[in-house]
């Protein structure tokens, strides 16, 4: 059974999730905009305190993504048939030699010439002198 087209549909899921992990979480500047304006935090530049959860599964999924495109990349440089297509695509030997077929020579029919000092036959029409 192949193992990389089950570690590839993992490393495409692990990779849509971070992605929306990512997008949910809000930026260290969200804070101190709140601050000037919204008054939902308290501080401008206070310490974030312990990481939430989402920082934290993203940071998991970060890691399973990193060691899933190694192993993918491992799995890649090993080739098991390492021959070329055309040593792949050349006929079997046998062993046997087997000459080549003779070659074909057309016959081409042959136009019968008068003897030299001979005129024409008849049927032949003669060429007019200029």
């Amino acid at each position: 059974m192949e193992i990389q087209p089950i570690l590839l549909t993992i490393h495409i899921l692990v990779a849509v999730a971070l992605i929306g992990l990512v997008l949910l979480q809000h930026g260290k500047g969200a804070d101190m905009g709140a601050a000037f304006g919204a008054g939902a935090s308290g501080t401008v530049f206070g310490s974030r305190g312990s990481a939430s959860f989402l920082t934290r599964l993203t940071a998991a999924l970060a890691a399973i993504f990193f060691g899933i495109s190694l192993t993918l990349a491992y799995l890649g440089t090993q080739v098991v048939d390492r021959s070329s297509v055309v040593e792949r695509m050349q006929p079997e030997q046998t062993g046997e030699f087997q000459p080549a077929p003779e070659p074909v020579v057309p016959v081409v029919p042959e136009v019968p010439q008068a003897p030299p000092g001979e005129t024409q036959p008849a049927d032949v029409p003669a060429v007019p002198p200029e």
